[in-house]
């Protein structure tokens, strides 16, 4: 009796351990397949982002590098110095500028991303804050040829949105014309209103004429 007790706990035993054996194949081949996913999901992140930089890559060197010079070029006249499209266009183009070919010139002109009006408004304000000129002075110098180049309506939109005192600036213009050049009221009350002098108005002139100190 003691004997077939003994023998059927040692077959318990040995179920037991066969049990537990196959609990931790199973386990471990479970734990093997997560895994395994994890890296075959990265190796696809990996060739998916792979794939979108050489796209990328061959997409920018499918544009010539002067092209991109260009371009680059151009954009960094708009932000930095507010130039109109044809004063950028003059400047790559230019011997004494960028000496770029007009097709590179070109290339940028149609893929830069400018807002014309808000360069002309920028350049019109430098004017107005750092030269004291006058409403039509601005307009004038924005839209000339040898000036900034801007169009008319490009100009129209800077002179309808700019913020500026025009009487100030005739006053500030008049202490400059007084205090560096020594000349009488009646003189400076010309030059302002003068169409080949500063453009500013009867009234603005007047207005400064009566403020100088």
């Amino acid at each position: 009796m003691k004997k077939i007790f003994a023998l059927l706990m040692i077959g318990m035993l040995i179920v037991c351990l066969l049990s537990a054996c196959g609990s931790d194949a199973g386990s471990n081949t479970t734990e093997g397949n997560v895994s395994g996913e994890t890296v075959e999901s990265e190796d696809a992140a990996s060739v998916d982002q792979s794939d979108i930089t050489e796209t990328q890559n061959e997409e920018d060197e499918s544009v010539p590098a002067e092209y991109r010079s260009a371009l680059r070029k151009a954009e960094s006249y708009s932000e930095m110095m507010h130039m109109s499209k044809a004063g950028i266009y003059d400047q790559l183009t230019s011997e004494y500028g960028e000496q770029f070919p007009e097709d590179a010139a070109q290339y940028a002109i149609d893929n830069m991303g400018a807002d014309w009006n808000a360069n002309a408004l920028a350049k019109a304000e430098d004017y107005s804050e750092s030269m004291h000129m006058s409403k039509q002075g601005i307009y004038d110098q924005l839209i000339s040829g040898n000036g900034e180049q801007f169009t008319e309506e490009e100009a129209q939109y800077a002179i309808d949105n700019i913020d500026a005192d025009w009487n100030a600036n005739a006053l500030a213009k008049a202490e400059e014309y007084r205090d560096l050049m020594d000349m009488s009221n009646d003189a400076i009350r010309d030059q302002l209103t003068s169409e080949y002098g500063e453009k500013f108005t009867v009234e603005e002139a007047d207005y400064a004429i009566s403020n100088l100190e």
